[in-house]
């Protein structure tokens, strides 16, 4: 299954073959009809993967506090090991599609296979969404 992810080293944008996730508990297999492309959210999430590490840190105080901190209990290289690592780990992209469940995990009963939804899954060919997070689609309302 494909699914989009971006580096927030360099703000590439990758389409890589993943493996489709399962319904866990508490949560829907959903397959993707459509997605939402909010071009500001996503615009603004390119360009905080372009921008340099400096930058990111103007743009987040909060988690410069958090390194900060970081650094005074663990040291320098561990922190910025971690900080680095974060870096490395793509984000998947999306937080808005409409779709068709395929799967149900254990304690659903909200929802059945067969049940057109929208939830806030990520860009992907089959997303798995905590319930609570889903909303079932009237019939008079298109996938767009």
């Amino acid at each position: 299954m494909k699914q989009i992810f971006q580096s927030l080293k360099n703000g590439q944008i990758e389409v890589p073959e993943v493996p489709t996730p399962k319904a866990m508990k508490g949560e829907v297999l959903i397959q993707t009809i459509t997605s939402l492309l909010s071009s500001g959210t996503e615009r603004m999430l390119v360009e905080f993967g372009q921008s340099t590490i400096f930058s990111k840190a103007r743009g987040q105080p909060d988690k410069v506090r958090m390194v900060l901190e970081k650094f005074k209990t663990d040291g320098f290289v561990p922190t910025m090991e971690k900080v680095l690592e974060k870096l490395d780990r793509p984000l998947p992209m999306g937080y808005c599609n409409v779709g068709k469940v395929i799967g149900v995990g254990s304690e659903v009963n909200s929802f059945q296979i067969g049940d057109r939804v929208i939830s806030n899954g990520y860009h992907a060919e089959v997303v798995s969404v905590a319930t609570n997070l889903c909303a079932k689609i009237p019939n008079q309302v298109t996938d767009e």
